[in-house]
């Protein structure tokens, strides 16, 4: 029997949260398919997009794996340092950003859907 989309979403974050790494479609994929043998790629990335589009999990641009949210987003911009040793992130709240974000766009006429700031570099227990 085929699972309801909240399900769905539900088992995907599930196994976001339960990993303190960014995972690709594929990993995720994997894991579910351990209680869930037929699941197929569409399916996960059909749930991914819903929970980007809704805010509940952000898509890593830069490296092709996701993340669950982990601050509540409104009218903000999240920002994600991303250890480029560890690979750990950290989501931090940019909302002070989003007013000279919509400035900098909107002189070129530039309407932008979202925002996502990621940041590479060395988490303090991988730089110290």
């Amino acid at each position: 029997m085929r699972k309801r989309a909240a399900a769905r979403q539900t088992d995907v974050l599930s196994v976001l949260k339960s990993c303190d790494r960014p995972m690709t479609a594929y990993q995720i994929l994997e894991r579910l398919q351990a209680s869930e043998p037929d699941i197929a790629p569409p399916t996960v990335y059909r749930t991914l997009s819903a929970l980007t589009d809704q805010g509940r999990a952000h898509r890593l641009e830069s490296i092709k794996a996701f993340v669950p949210c982990r601050c509540n987003h409104v009218e903000s911009v999240p920002v994600l340092a991303i250890c480029e040793d560890c690979g750990s992130v950290e989501e931090h709240d940019g909302s002070d950003l989003l007013p000279k974000l919509t400035a900098l766009t909107e002189r070129n006429a530039f309407r932008a859907d979202r925002h996502i700031v990621e940041i590479h570099g060395l988490c303090g227990t991988c730089a110290a």
